[in-house]
């Protein structure tokens, strides 16, 4: 019978184009299953296709009022669609349903802070909105790891906050412009244990995962999906393809490389490939000429520097004084 089908969160995020045709087939012979509309609500989520979304979500309220879930996808998609008091209403409505899903005060509060800032700005002329920055990310046991393809971010120019269950990041652009990323996450992490690094070609940030399972997807709605152990070998994203996540990395480890330094900058970098690439006897000749000599002098001839004192060798312009 048509009305046993089910179509599951993971079923949909696993193709979502796929699962809106089956959806479509489905809801032709059964159209007052409201499950189905909120389901297919979703795939139309997932493919940006958020008017639509909206659409079938309000259907399954007025077949089901009491489904909380149409209520969430009908606020996502308001939201996406900028239309933050709707979105709000929804949530609201959705939470008085269901008040033990915590992911209805979360939107909630973003809708809010949406409505706070173009309060601010409504007497304002609206600025272009900055290009977006492409960002992915991978998987280990125990971390998500985000990365920003931002290049040449100021030290300061990073701000990061980390939430049990939100990552909230905004980046200083090269170009003057903030990047602004917010995510919801699918499952919880530690905040404390979370950091972020600004590189030369990216920003990268780590979260440590509060528990050791494979996340299906960055962001969830709170919908709780089934858990898998981690498969080192696989790094789901949001794509719907598989990336090659080692190539990815090596390819941005062979940019930082060969990127061009100047000065100080390309001595320091030199210095550090050649005790990188070095055998035993060379990092021990670096390390025992560099500390003896007082950061003066620094050789890689082992044979040289192993049987002797390095003396200090400040340069000619310089005089050498013992404290």
């Amino acid at each position: 019978m048509a009305t046993e089908r089910s179509f599951s969160d993971s079923f949909i995020d696993e193709d979502p184009q796929k699962a809106l045709e089956a959806l479509n087939e489905a809801l032709q012979g059964d159209c007052d299953n409201a499950e189905w509309f909120c389901q297919r609500a979703y795939a139309h989520i997932l493919l940006k296709n958020y008017s639509s979304a909206v659409n079938d979500a309000k259907k399954a309220q007025q077949l089901k009022p009491s489904l909380s879930l149409a209520f969430m996808r009908t606020g996502i998609g308001e939201y996406h669609l900028k239309n933050y008091e709707s979105a709000h209403a929804a949530f609201t409505q959705g939470q008085q349903l269901d008040d033990s899903d915590r992911s209805f005060e979360v939107w909630i509060k973003r809708c809010e802070e949406m409505m706070g800032t173009q309060t601010q700005n409504g007497s304002n002329p609206t600025t272009p909105a900055a290009p977006p920055v492409k960002h992915d990310w991978y998987q280990t046991e125990s971390q998500v790891i985000v990365t920003v393809m931002a290049k040449n971010v100021p030290k300061d120019g990073v701000c990061v906050n980390f939430t049990e269950r939100e990552l909230s990041a905004k980046i200083q652009m090269v170009s003057g412009e903030d990047c602004n990323l917010h995510f919801y996450l699918l499952h919880p992490i530690v905040p404390q244990q979370s950091t972020f690094k600004i590189l030369t070609t990216k920003v990268e940030i780590k979260m440590k995962k509060m528990d050791a399972i494979r996340w299906e997807k960055l962001e969830g709605e709170g919908q709780e999906s089934n858990i898998k152990h981690f498969n080192p070998n696989q790094y789901p994203t949001s794509s719907h393809y598989t990336r090659k996540w080692d190539k990815m990395v090596l390819d941005i480890s062979e940019e930082e490389k060969n990127e061009k330094l100047e000065g100080d900058a390309a001595l320091n970098k030199l210095f550090q490939q050649i005790y990188s690439d070095g055998s035993d006897d060379v990092k021990r000749a670096m390390n025992k000429s560099f500390m003896e000599s007082g950061g003066t002098v620094l050789s890689t001839n082992w044979s040289d520097v192993g049987t002797r004192k390095v003396d200090v060798k400040p340069p000619d312009d310089v005089e050498f004084k013992k404290y």
